[in-house]
């Protein structure tokens, strides 16, 4: 049983006319995903809903995270050339699966995942990296890491899922497990480009719960602009609720005990 608390929502953003994100809630099948489409109009929203829902029925057939993703590339293909949604449209993909004690993350593109650790020196921590020409520029010397924020071509990925250049797509995992007090937020560029670091660790350092900081990450990004759509989920450690259940399943055996004397 997948037992995290969990809250996710998604804005249009301030200066766009339809929302291209989406997002997935599975706790029974442990699944998050958030998804970021491109191609305009009636495309991008296609693409990353397909992306998401694809993610979705693939765990829940059992197969693994990278190739449920990897499948979802396919669909996205498929479907436009099938006329749904149009040619061209794409989607990044993060999507975390919590098994146990023990996550999961793949992603494709420039949608991000973050681990939350309050009792950590540094609370903060990017479990993702992004597939984009200014981390390509990055990580070969071209550019520093102070550049990566301000760069006039961060927003140019590398690769996306329904890309008509590739045949597959490389899907990055990250495998980890959860300390005591850790969130893992996924989110789209809609947060990640308007907000720093910085301030994502200050707003969840200071909001209490994953509902307060689900909300005001995106307040934060609409007050810096909202650009583009934004959506944010936050998911919690999953042992708090474990604990309960095992307290009153040894209350439950406690009386059943005393019953039976």
């Amino acid at each position: 049983m997948h037992l995290s608390r969990y809250s996710a929502a998604t804005d249009v953003g301030l200066q766009r006319s339809n929302n291209e994100d989406y997002y997935l809630s599975c706790p029974n099948l442990g699944l998050w995903v958030v998804a970021d489409g491109m191609g305009g109009h009636a495309a991008g929203e296609v693409a990353s809903a397909i992306v998401g829902q694809t993610i979705r029925d693939e765990v829940h057939q059992g197969h693994p995270l990278a190739d449920a993703i990897q499948n979802s590339h396919r669909a996205v293909l498929s479907a436009a050339a099938c006329g749904q949604g149009g040619q061209g449209m794409g989607s990044t993909a993060v999507a975390l699966q919590v098994k146990g004690h023990h996550f999961k993350i793949a992603w494709v593109g420039d949608s991000r995942a973050y681990k939350w650790s309050p009792k950590s020196n540094t609370p903060l921590n990017q479990l993702t990296t992004d597939h984009s020409y200014v981390q390509m520029l990055y990580q070969s010397g071209a550019i520093s890491e102070d550049e990566l924020d301000t760069h006039p071509e961060k927003n140019i990925i590398t690769q996306c899922l329904g890309s008509i250049e590739l045949d597959s797509v490389t899907v990055d995992t990250v495998d980890g497990s959860w300390g005591k007090s850790d969130w893992i937020i996924l989110c789209s560029d809609g947060l990640s480009d308007a907000i720093s670091s910085t301030s994502i660790n200050t707003i969840l350092t200071n909001a209490g719960s994953v509902q307060v900081a689900t909300k005001e990450l995106i307040e934060a990004a609409l007050a810096a602009g909202g650009k583009d759509n934004i959506t944010v989920t936050v998911v919690e450690y999953p042992g708090k609720i474990s604990r309960i259940l095992r307290a009153i399943s040894n209350i439950g055996s406690k009386i059943f005990k005393l019953n039976k004397n």
